[in-house]
């Protein structure tokens, strides 16, 4: 088998990828973006996402394309003796196996982390499950229940409207990156104890992380949050606000920047305001204050007023679709459309001053490397 040219930070690293849909290949593709060799394992159906669709591109589903590159495939069906044995040999080489099945799901193949273990203790074995393998192992792990019952919806929507869902799969996202900081922090200790380790990540914990002030809030302060539209609960002006011809983000997020941004709309009388003075006095006066705003801000248009702000150094922003956003990244000189193998995606976030990212492989058809990967797995 002919493995890709070593490269990148994670060069020379193994990992074998038996995850599927979001978290996992994911964090699967940020590590091969690195330089690691991935190696994705799926069932005789293939990867749900490759089904997931509308939109597509050639045939084949935007969503598998999003975050499968640098991989290659091979289909492995645990329930036909060749291919299982060649799934334990596989781990058995690995550096790192990730997988999201349900808790203990991989056991009756002999392919969880204690029996993998006892011939490959270097092994770092990550899983990703929605609740944990203690209580909720049995629960399925979909991230819009994750945002329900994590109480993300709640936060979110117009204050006298109903909950709403995050506008992508936020939870699994965050998943996949804890799970990616947790395979890097159990390598860096293999380096030291010889050793490698279960490392277990999942969504609830990972929704709880991330609700981060709303989370302490109610842990450290008692207080429940509740949703506020697009306001912040702390902070004022921190929020859309209209204009002439629409709505522009306007932040104020010290009591410096809140004096810029009377200098420049030409309300320097606030600043003397006891009302306004304070960012804790503005948030507390916030529907005595935005109306001052919005009459100032109806005399120009949203991009005048983006232009003007931002030239004094006001925080703002236009409210772009996608499209709008990828040309900004553009503009900004941070090139974020790469292409691989003719494959547009969306560039590795990291950027490295000693190394950089690959992106060599298109994302894989079904059991495109399978014959190949066989042979390797044989020799």
């Amino acid at each position: 088998m002919t493995a890709p040219e070593p490269r990148g930070p994670l060069s020379g690293l193994l990992v074998a990828d038996f995850s599927r849909i979001l978290a996992g290949p994911y964090a699967t593709m940020l590590l091969a973006d690195l330089g690691a060799d991935v190696i994705k394992v799926e069932g005789p159906g293939g990867d749900d996402t490759r089904t997931w669709m509308p939109p597509v591109r050639d045939g084949v589903s935007t969503y598998y394309l999003g975050i499968n590159r640098n991989k290659r495939s091979i289909v492995l069906d645990f329930r036909v003796a060749e291919d299982l044995a060649a799934a334990r040999e596989l781990a058995a080489r690995a550096d790192v196996l990730i997988e999201n099945f349900k808790p203990g799901g991989l056991r009756r193949f002999g392919l969880d982390f204690d029996t993998l273990a006892e011939t490959n203790p270097g092994l770092v074995y990550a899983s990703i499950s929605g609740f944990g393998s203690g209580a909720g192992a049995s629960l399925p792990g979909y991230d819009l229940m994750v945002q329900a019952v994590s109480g993300l919806m709640s936060l979110t929507g117009d204050a006298d409207g109903p909950p709403f869902r995050a506008g992508i799969s936020v939870f699994d996202v965050m998943a996949g990156l804890h799970a990616t900081i947790g395979i890097l922090a159990a390598l860096r200790h293999r380096e030291s104890a010889g050793v490698g380790q279960h490392v277990e990540v999942n969504l609830l914990s990972s929704a709880l992380s991330g609700l981060v002030n709303h989370a302490s809030g109610y842990v450290a302060g008692g207080t429940v949050p509740f949703r506020m539209g697009n306001a912040h609960p702390s902070l004022f002006p921190y929020e859309p606000l209209p204009t002439a011809d629409g709505e522009l983000i306007v932040i104020a997020g010290n009591d410096g920047q809140f004096a810029k941004l009377c200098q420049v709309l030409g309300l320097e009388e606030l600043l003397s305001d006891p009302r306004f003075g304070r960012n804790q006095d503005r948030t507390a006066n916030r529907e005595a204050l935005r109306p001052i705003l919005v009459e100032r801000l109806a005399t120009r248009s949203k991009e005048e007023w983006f232009r003007v702000l931002t030239a004094a150094g006001v925080a703002c922003a236009p409210i772009n679709t996608i499209d709008g956003g990828v040309a900004l990244a553009e503009e900004l000189g941070l090139a974020p459309v790469v292409v691989t193998g003719g494959v547009p995606g969306i560039r590795h976030p990291i950027r490295f001053s000693g190394s950089a990212a690959r992106y060599e492989l298109p994302p894989p058809g079904l059991d495109e490397h399978g014959e190949e990967i066989r042979q390797w797995l044989k020799g």
